[in-house]
This record gives structure tokens, C-alpha cells and sequence, in this order.
């Protein structure tokens, strides 16, 4: 099917390490991290991050400590998966865990002031047709559980959920992994709203302050796609993932936010009309999402906005990005995950939030800080007047935030002020001051 990996290229090196650490497979589960209870705080942070096959925890501590700093000065989310993505399988055979690696990642998240979340993905090869006790990476994020086995998928979510009572938020699955049906090339929505429903249940047994979203279905588009009710300047989204959403929604048992992932560039076109304009997707989906489900709380699990080989500046990099947090921010969102605040080595951290190895925060960092601090979900977020349209900017009470959209120094007058901001320099600014 054409496209229906639209995020290999953007995600090639996190799909290389997409492997947990070795473990051994037959160990018991040791004891439940202490972990402390999440901050108390008066707005839903909206943003946070992603851990994924490299990651702060197995940093030199002087780096450790760096990142501790980035993430919890202003806390925000942190989400983790339960196997893959920096951790080992957590029930190599029946009945047998091992939760080692995500202790691990669960102590640094609080040690950082997260407010955590867990991702329900993937599942152990023996739920897949494989043999316990042996774990194939290589299939870990292809193969979903077979059907004969979504209640034993089902008891591992509690078992989780046991071990973390201090985590209230989970996604279910990933991308619809293992969910495409060739036969009739679309996703299997029956399939995985089933296995969905009995972690629901399952979840709400345990605990029913515990918050339960999916379908974290990948959104795909085209410049030049097929019927689709959703269509803009920035393209035709793919109308299978609509009927698949669609269906969940209608067929679900009960869910506390819809989840989503997707990238501004189309399959076929990259970042159309231009690379900022093609932001807005990211707000009509969200809006055609709210819209759908009856507004139910919308998350962002991933986002992307970077062609492949695209030559971007950080400076480039990070002023795009500017862009689509202003759109989640003005369409309503309620969550957005940023992926893989760090990759593996110094020399290969576009986008990163530190730099591995040599410690050193990076812009994006600072942009994601800005965001959780000044516009949190249920602050009123509102475009500021710009006489220039190459600077975008977005407001809240307090608080304004301007991107330069150019490759050139713009001087314009924004929200009431003349500014003057370098070639795609983001600049904060306080209301109503001088």
C-alpha cells in the first residue's frame, strides 16, 4: 500500500534502535519503583515528550542532571512505552515479568517532575504466534497480538498499571501496528477497537481514575489524493485513517481522549503550499477530530515537520516547529508528545532537546519549556496582530510568542510593539510592558 509508512524515512534512526536492552527472560519482576505522586498542578501541561531507544537515563550524569533540569523546570508530560523504545520485554513468557527497564525509565520521569504517561505497545512475541522466552525485535513493531490473545494483553496492561499507580494516562498501541488488512487494503478498525475495548475495561477495573485513550492512529496525506471529507492547501488527508478513527469512535466502550499522530509534509509533495504554511494541517485535523468524537480531548502522540534530508538549520528546524505548537495551541489541543527528545550520538541530534554525551541544551528545548510554561491546555490562546505576515505569532494573556517565518531580518510592529527578529529567530515577550 502506498505510504502506508510515511514515517519510516522521518523515523529511520529511532526504527533502527527500535530494540529494548537485553534482559534476562525469566527473572521476576522486581518491586515497584517509590516513586512520588505527579505534581499538583492548576492546568493540564498540554506538552511533554517521548522517551525513546536513547534517552537521558543511560547518559554520563553530568548529562543526566542537564536533562533533568530541561525537563522539570517547567514539568511536563513524559510518556514511555511499555516494550521497545529503550525497554525489554515485560512478559517474555506467561506470567513472567520482568520491568526492570521501565522501573528505570519511570524513576528518571519522576525524578525530572514528569507527569507520567505509558504508552500500551508492543506486545510479547508469544501474545504474536512467536515462542516465550525469545523475543524478535525485528518484528516487535509490525505484528500486533493475535485476537486468541487480546485478554492476556488485556491482564499485562493491568499488570502495569499495578506496578505504576501513580500513572493515570495511558495510549493504547501504536500507529495501529500490525492493524493493516491487505486483503481488503484498509485498517482493520474491528480488530483493534476490540482489543482496545477489553484493555478499557480492563484498566477501569483496576483503577477508574485511570484515563484511557486511542486509537493513535498515523494520519497520512497527499497533495494530490483521492475523495476525502478532509482537504486544504496543505493537501488531501487519507480518507482509510478518517473511517478507521470513525469506526473506533463509534464502536469504543468509553474513552477519556482521542490520539492521533501524523506529519505536515504530504506523501507525495513534502511541506505544501510552503513549509510553514502546511502547519495548519495539524489544526483541521485537530478540529475535524474535535468535531467527530464530540470533543473529546485531543492528543498529539507524535508530530513531524522536517522532510527527509531537508539541509534545515537548527535555527529553520526549530521555527517550523514554532509554527505547529502554535497551531495545537490555537485548535484546542489537549496533549502533545514531541518524539525522541534525543538520539544517539552528539554528532547526529537535529531536533534534540540536549546534546548526548556532551550535555549542552539545545533550542528546542527552550521552545518546549516556553510552551508548557505560557500555554498550558485551558489557557486561551489567540493570533496576535503582526504587520508582517512573515512573522506568525500567538498570544495568551500574559505573554506573546513571535516566529520569524524568514530566511531574512524582519522588522514589524506585533501585538501593539515593533520588533525586529533575525532570520527564524523566536522571541518571547511580556503584555502590556515596555
Amino acid at each position: 500500500m502506498a505510504g502506508i509508512m510515511v514515517y519510516a524515512a522521518l523515523r529511520s534512526k529511532s526504527r533502527s534502535e527500535f530494540k529494548g536492552a537485553d534482559v534476562a527472560t525469566t527473572a521476576p519482576a522486581e518491586p515497584a519503583p517509590k516513586l512520588e505522586e505527579p505534581p499538583a498542578l492548576s492546568n493540564w501541561p498540554r506538552w511533554g515528550i517521548t522517551h525513546t531507544q536513547f534517552s537521558a537515563d543511560n547518559e554520563p550524569r553530568d548529562v543526566v542532571e542537564q536533562a533533568r533540569g530541561v525537563l522539570g523546570r517547567v514539568p511536563m508530560l513524559q510518556n514511555q512505552h511499555i516494550m521497545g523504545w529503550g525497554v525489554g520485554n515485560p512478559e517474555p513468557s506467561p506470567g513472567q515479568y520482568n520491568f526492570r527497564d521501565l522501573d528505570r525509565r519511570l524513576q528518571f520521569m519522576a525524578s525530572s517532575r514528569a507527569v507520567p504517561v505509558i504508552t500500551l505497545c508492543c506486545a510479547p512475541d508469544w501474545m504474536k504466534g512467536g515462542q516465550a522466552g525469545r523475543t524478535d525485535w525485528s518484528k516487535n513493531h509490525t505484528v500486533a497480538p493475535k485476537r486468541e490473545h487480546f485478554d492476556d494483553y488485556a491482564k499485562l496492561a493491568v499488570r502495569v498499571a499495578r506496578q505504576y499507580p501513580t500513572v493515570k494516562h495511558y495510549m493504547v498501541w501504536n500507529e495501529f501496528k500490525g492493524f493493516w488488512d491487505p486483503s481488503t487494503n484498509r485498517w482493520d478498525a474491528e480488530g483493534y477497537t476490540e482489543m482496545y475495548n477489553k484493555i478499557y475495561t480492563a484498566l477501569k477495573k483496576v483503577n477508574k481514575e485511570i484515563k484511557v485513550g486511542g486509537p493513535y492512529m498515523p494520519i497520512e496525506s497527499n497533495a494530490r489524493g483521492g475523495p476525502s471529507e478532509l482537504t486544504g492547501p496543505w493537501g488531501t488527508v487519507d480518507q482509510r485513517a478518517l473511517d478507521a478513527i470513525a469506526y473506533w469512535i463509534e464502536h469504543k466502550k468509553g474513552a477519556d481522549f482521542i490520539v492521533v499522530d501524523g506529519a505536515s509534509m504530504t506523501n507525495d509533495k513534502g511541506n505544501t503550499p510552503n513549509d510553514f504554511a502546511a502547519q495548519a494541517k495539524f489544526g483541521a485535523i485537530t478540529t475535524w477530530l474535535r468535531q467527530k468524537s464530540d470533543d473529546l480531548p485531543v492528543w498529539w502522540a507524535e508530530w513531524y515537520v522536517e522532510p527527509e534530508n531537508s539541509g534545515w538549520t537548527e535555527e529553520k528546524r526549530t521555527a517550523v516547529q514554532a509554527a505547529a505548537l502554535m497551531e495545537f495551541a490555537k485548535s484546542g489541543v489537549t496533549t502533545a508528545l514531541y518524539w525522541n527528545p534525543q538520539q544517539k550520538d552528539a554528532g547526529e541530534c537535529g531536533g534534540c532537546l540536549w546534546s548526548p554525551k556532551v550535555g549542552g541544551e539545545q533550542p528546542m528545548a527552550g521552545l518546549l519549556s516556553g510552551f508548557t510554561k505560557w500555554f498550558p491546555s485551558g489557557v486561551r490562546a489567540q493570533a496576535a496582530q503582526s504587520s508582517d505576515p512573515k512573522i506568525l505569532a500567538l498570544a495568551q494573556e500574559r505573554q506573546v510568542v513571535m516566529v520569524n517565518t524568514s530566511d531574512e531580518s524582519v522588522t514589524a510592529t506585533v501585538d501593539g510593539k515593533q520588533v525586529t527578529l533575525a532570520p527564524h529567530e523566536i522571541k518571547w515577550s511580556g503584555r502590556g510592558t515596555a
